[in-house]
């Protein structure tokens, strides 16, 4: 998830949630589409940001409308969001678009605006239930959430490179001790384009919104794609999710992209991770001629780990 004030305690907020999963030495692996995706709107900003980014291209009634949601923090150099009013969030959301300035996901990342966490949880209060392991978070970083009964720990991670065509991107844990790294189960990549009377193949997935959780369900692949599908992206320009892709036969949910798709190995007794869970299938089952509000959605579209092979060895994933 990303996560803006992540030191704040107070002020922290989280959105733009993705399924990921470990592939071994702090590597992991999800989908890009959600990076150039738009926030819309941010809890604070830098004032030398707004500075000059947002303020020489607002009149004066927006102006005026920025210095109220947007109070300066001089403690802290930032402006803080800081209204209940949903009309001057629309209007806020509108103003931002209108300056085309940009809130990419990727780019409030870069302008450290927010920042990536992989988002590990437990019924227990310990990390992988070590004491040892545990001592190396800090309040920040790990907290109660009663709600959901889950104790949640941030470990934090930097993008490594994100294959947009593919739909797949590369992350890396940092700033955190090896040990903590190694306790984090991991996925031995299969490359293999397998064929579609492929048996054991599995998705692991989760979803915030659904009442399952997380799910093991057995997938299906029911053929292949030369994919060609256009990314609508407003600010950066358009571009295009192509290549080969797995179509995929099982249960999809919204909110797990991103999810690993694995199969089962009987020589080595393991699961190893095949593709990435990418996107809904535009073919669908459909209730009265309508698709919208439809909770079965059992075809999905998964990118196999073979089509960005060549450019994973060279950070030696191999």
């Amino acid at each position: 998830m990303w996560v803006q004030n992540s030191n704040d305690l107070q002020r922290r907020h989280f959105e733009n949630n993705i399924c990921a999963f470990h592939i071994g030495n702090g590597y992991i692996l999800s989908v890009a589409h959600n990076l150039k995706s738009e926030a819309k709107h941010f809890k604070s900003i830098e004032n030398s940001i707004y500075l000059t980014d947002i303020f020489p291209y607002l009149n004066s009634e927006q102006a005026q409308l920025f210095e109220t949601c947007y109070p300066f923090d001089i403690t802290t150099g930032k402006r803080y969001w800081n209204s209940n009013n949903p009309n001057e969030f629309q209007t806020v959301i509108d103003t931002l678009r209108q300056v085309n300035f940009d809130t990419r996901w990727i780019t409030m990342m870069e302008r450290s605006i927010c920042k990536p966490y992989l988002v590990v949880q437990f019924k227990g209060n310990q990390f992988y239930n070590n004491e040892e392991l545990t001592a190396n978070f800090n309040a920040a970083t790990s907290f109660a959430e009663p709600a959901i009964n889950r104790h949640t720990f941030l470990v934090d991670v930097a993008l490594v490179e994100a294959f947009y065509n593919e739909d797949i991107a590369l992350y890396k844990i940092v700033n955190t001790p090896q040990a903590v790294i190694d306790a984090i189960p991991s996925l031995e990549i299969d490359y293999t384009v397998l064929g579609d009377n492929q048996e054991n193949y599995y998705c692991l997935q989760s979803s915030p919104t659904s009442e399952i959780g997380k799910l093991l369900n057995k997938a299906q692949i029911e053929g292949f794609t030369e994919h060609f599908a256009i990314f609508q992206e407003r600010i950066g320009g358009n571009y295009n999710l192509e290549g080969l892709r797995y179509l995929i036969k099982g249960y999809f949910r919204f909110g797990s992209s991103g999810a690993p798709y694995v199969v089962y190995d009987s020589k080595t007794k393991t699961f190893k991770v095949n593709a990435v869970q990418s996107e809904a299938c535009p073919i669908q089952l459909s209730i009265n001629n309508q698709r919208d509000g439809n909770f079965q959605y059992i075809n999905a579209i998964a990118s196999p780990l073979q089509i960005i092979q060549d450019r994973l060895k060279k950070y030696k994933l191999a």
